[in-house]
């Protein structure tokens, strides 16, 4: 089995707890959960700047955008590619007066090229005083890899604000930004809107499903030459842990039960104030080389909101996955204060994806990027020594981001987005 190779590994200082700064694998890039941290002090000094002149220099936000930018373009260095080879960016914040300050630092360091992103607002960050975590997945320079951009249009756009590519195609690959019901001035689209004195003319949380299924992300597809169909990967952020059944009936009658890695989170806010549900996919083309093929050793269906995984080319693409067996019995909270929580549902997860792994022909080890979330982040040191029990001495390239609870299934407290490498 082909090995993936860690990028500048660093140890969190005065912890056992050892972070893989990147991942690279084949021809993909991983840059997972990076804060504008020194690993030793916690924010970068000059992140951090002057206690006595706070008002003095460029603002903090920016300069923390700055300093994460200008690592992703070091790590990437490293690994033979550079940032006009990013196909996707996440990133999370605990305040919206992040943002801004960051798409300015965002276009300062991309340029004419920023890759398909999605920006939510979430409780908490690991590192005290950091407002900003970001994830990117970038490919090495070559024939076959070339980024295109999709063609934009009233249905294919991306905010005004940002300045990203709302959708891009490599090789057999599409990327679709994060997609929200958003009108030309990025209000809702009253299509998606119940109007104000209607009770029951509809459910919010439904009407802005189907239009970001069907008015955004449908139509940028078919401008890449893709469909709902050939959907590997999804990721839904709603603000109201109520509207996730919802939510997920929608996507079953639109796109299919369990026919793609489905990862359903919750967060805080999102870009438009009243907004509840923002969606990105990952998609192969059709007819291309690269096929779908749904991995399912039968896990519990609870553990999933998709299918367990799915396989397109050498990713192997997880939904998010719960510590959420049929039985309920997992999960005592008596025991919560000697870890028995925690440790125990993170086993789970990691006992219930090594056996997706093994369905693809892979392995945990091959392990390239992994979002935590988090309902406590105090959980996640023990969670760290439970990936040790399954990959021992292995940095582990891995963002935890805290989040507000409930999750889906009220017992957890705790979900994992894990993507391998599966040559």
């Amino acid at each position: 089995m082909s090995k993936i190779e860690i990028i500048a590994p660093v140890q969190i200082a005065d912890t056992n707890v050892s972070f893989a700064q990147g991942v690279k694998a084949g021809n993909w890039i991983f840059l997972t959960g990076h804060e504008a941290s020194d690993h030793s002090t916690g924010l970068a000094p000059q992140v951090r700047g002057k206690a006595h002149y706070p008002g003095h220099g460029t603002p903090k936000h920016r300069r923390e955008g700055d300093f994460i930018l200008e690592r992703f373009a070091a790590l990437l260095a490293e690994a033979g590619s550079d940032l006009s080879h990013g196909v996707r960016l996440d990133q999370y914040y605990p305040t919206w007066k992040a943002v801004d300050p960051y798409h300015h630092a965002r276009r300062a360091h991309f340029g004419d090229y920023i890759p398909p992103s999605t920006s939510v607002i979430t409780d908490e960050l690991m590192v005290a005083g950091a407002d900003i975590n970001a994830s990117m997945l970038a490919v090495v320079p070559g024939e076959g890899r070339e980024i295109r951009r999709v063609k934009e249009s009233d249905q294919v756009e991306s905010p005004f604000f940002s300045g990203f590519a709302p959708a891009i195609t490599c090789g057999d690959y599409v990327f679709v930004a994060g997609q929200m019901a958003n009108a030309p001035d990025w209000s809702l689209d009253p299509r998606a809107h119940v109007a104000d004195p209607a009770l029951w003319a509809g459910y919010e949380i439904r009407k802005q499903a189907e239009f970001i299924i069907t008015e955004r992300i449908l139509p940028a597809l078919v401008a890449a030459g893709s469909s709902l169909g050939n959907v590997v990967k999804a990721q839904a952020y709603l603000t109201d842990a109520d509207d996730f059944p919802h939510f997920v009936e929608v996507w079953n009658e639109l796109v299919g039960a369990r026919q793609c890695a489905l990862s359903v989170v919750p967060c805080s806010k999102l870009a438009i104030v009243d907004g509840t549900i923002e969606i990105n996919v990952m998609a192969v083309v059709d007819g291309g080389a690269t096929q779908k093929q749904i991995i399912d050793p039968g896990i519990p269906s609870t553990v999933a909101y998709g299918a367990p995984a799915v396989r397109a080319g050498d990713l192997l693409l997880f939904s998010a996955l719960m510590a959420a067996p049929k039985d309920e019995s997992l999960v005592r909270p008596d025991l919560r204060h000697y870890g028995q929580s925690t440790v125990a549902q993170a086993r789970f997860i990691l006992t219930q994806a090594e056996k997706i792994a093994q369905a693809a022909g892979t392995s945990l080890a091959n392990t390239v990027r992994v979002h935590q979330f988090h309902t406590d982040l105090s959980e996640v040191h023990a969670t760290y020594g439970v990936w040790q029990e399954f990959l021992p001495g292995a940095p582990i390239p891995f963002a935890a981001i805290g989040v507000p609870g409930p999750m889906p299934a009220p017992a957890c407290t705790m979900m994992m987005d894990l993507w391998a490498y599966a040559p």
